[in-house]
């Protein structure tokens, strides 16, 4: 046997040794938690045969408590280049078969270069979370590798998609580097996030709660709104993780994927016709107007459990992709509150960071009132999503449907913060305040009077608010001084926007010269 086919042996050798991770008994370990192993992972998400390792012979160089006896390839994280659906990723899935996934300042520096890759090749990073955190033997290095992670996720924001999956326990500095990506995908029973776990929360406060309450998928997707969304199975992560990534572009140079249009642009609903209420107390849902409009009814929410008076997610728009943002009158009546405002801010600045037109679907009777939302500063939440929507460039139409009072019209993508085409169907109602508030305020000394006159209050009130309705709760106002561009047929929508669309497809706006804003936080 010749030297080279020796060494070809030991390459084989050492290849098969570092697939293996922390070893046969610790995968079996892995799948009796009900989890897979990051190889695994990897290949469930990327296309057939196309990924690419990098730094698999990689070691870490601590020899603190026993370390330099526990010595893998690759050192807990697998790293790489692959394709999804023929487009270039980079990303790399934390091996919790290795000393518990655990972040030493070798595997920091792997994770690192595959960001840096991803920057200068632009194409989207994902990331597999499933790790015990820092690893403690290596002490500041290992919070110095937590750093430069952090740093390149800020540096890749805005330039590059970043989508983070947790897949096991995600747990005190490492929180932070999902929370600076765009997009969290959860794995419901088996992983959690936060930054303190249930021994230290029992210590501090005296609350006594397990890892799953304190920052489990279903917390995260319903309460906090940290992850965006929550999958009951790894497979049903990944395909999230394909989807997602089919709608939006590769970096902020690109346009997202076009796709063949197979639904009639002209087609019409007469659905929508129909489908506000003569109540205008009584609710609908904004899930069939969506529906009705987009290219064959399909809809990718996100955040599809947390704020849920907002909807926010992507579609098509004759093969176009679109961020949606859509008051739900179904919940809360549609009302903006501080979850509302900060998840519509969130993806209303994403849809602009990545060329994304945005559609708003206009419903939304006004914010929130109480202490709850004062004390909880909903004014700065509201004024994020405010300032979201007017430093938005990307084509933007609005189309009013029903209600659009006071502030809240103003921060959902009203004429004055740049929209370019502005909708509204008949039976929209612009004004600064619904009728019987408008009513109460303006009327209120003359009520008292009939009242004193022994004169009907009720049918007084009626009277004057059927006056304001018809002089100000209508969308024929605005028409009137060009903050709506046109009062269109319900059933016609679909083919407003996609007309819409086609006519903004070249649009250049520019911000004023400066390092950035100082949005709201």
């Amino acid at each position: 046997m010749s030297k080279q086919t020796e060494k070809i042996k030991e390459l084989v050798a050492k290849r098969e040794q570092a697939r293996l991770g922390g070893g046969e008994k610790a995968i079996e370990k892995q799948h009796a938690r009900g989890k897979y192993t990051a190889r695994e992972r990897i290949d469930m998400l990327v296309d057939k045969g196309s990924f690419e390792e990098y730094d698999m012979f990689k070691l870490h160089r601590c020899h603190n408590f026993g370390m330099e006896k526990k010595q893998y390839y690759g050192d807990g994280v697998v790293a790489g280049s692959a394709t999804i659906d023929g487009r270039l990723v980079y990303l790399y899935a934390q091996d919790f078969t290795v000393n518990g996934g655990s972040l030493s300042e070798t595997m920091a520096q792997k994770i690192c270069k595959i960001m840096d890759m991803a920057m200068t090749n632009g194409a989207p990073v994902i990331c597999m979370n499933d790790s015990g955190g820092a690893r403690i033997q290596e002490g500041i290095t290992s919070l110095a590798g937590f750093g430069e992670i952090f740093e390149r996720n800020i540096l890749a924001s805005g330039v590059i998609p970043q989508i983070s999956s947790i897949l096991g326990p995600c747990a005190g500095g490492a929180v932070y580097s999902p929370a600076l990506t765009d997009f969290i995908i959860m794995k419901e029973d088996t992983s959690y996030m936060f930054l303190t776990g249930p021994k230290v929360v029992k210590t501090v406060t005296g609350e006594d709660i397990d890892a799953e309450h304190l920052g489990g998928a279903s917390v995260h997707a319903t309460k906090s709104g940290v992850t965006s969304f929550a999958a009951k199975t790894e497979e049903e992560a990944m395909e999230l993780i394909k989807t997602l990534l089919s709608y939006i572009p590769s970096n902020n140079r690109e346009e997202a994927p076009r796709i063949e249009c197979t639904d009639p642009v002209d087609r019409k609903s007469d659905l929508l016709n129909e489908i506000i209420p003569d109540d205008p107390n009584q609710a609908y849902d904004m899930y069939k107007v969506i529906e009705a409009v987009t290219d064959n009814g399909k809809f990718f929410e996100v955040q599809p459990k947390f704020a849920k008076n907002i909807i926010i997610g992507f579609a098509r728009f004759n093969g176009q992709s679109v961020g949606i943002v859509a008051n739900q009158p179904a919940a809360y009546a549609g009302v903006l509150d501080v979850n509302a405002s900060r998840k519509a801010a969130r993806f209303v600045r994403f849809c602009d960071a990545f060329n994304i037109p945005i559609v708003s679907l206009v419903d939304v009777p006004g914010f929130l009132p109480g202490t709850g939302q004062e004390y909880n500063a909903v004014i700065q939440h509201g004024a994020k999503l405010l300032y979201a929507y007017g430093e938005a460039t990307v084509p933007k139409i609005t189309i009013t449907l029903r209600k659009s009072y006071g502030g809240s019209h103003i921060v959902m993508g009203c004429k004055q913060l740049r929209s370019d085409l502005n909708f509204a169907w008949p039976s929209a109602e612009i004004a600064v305040m619904g009728a019987s508030g408008a009513v109460a305020v303006l009327c209120g000394k003359e009520a008292k009077q009939v009242k004193e006159e022994g004169g009907d209050v009720a049918q007084f009130l009626a009277e004057k608010e059927e006056e304001y309705t018809e002089k100000f709760a209508n969308p024929y106002q605005a028409a009137q001084y060009g903050y709506i561009d046109d009062v269109i047929e319900p059933r016609n929508t679909r083919f407003r926007i996609c007309r819409g669309l086609a006519q903004l497809a070249h649009k250049k706006q520019d911000l004023p010269a400066k390092k950035h804003g100082c949005m709201p936080m």
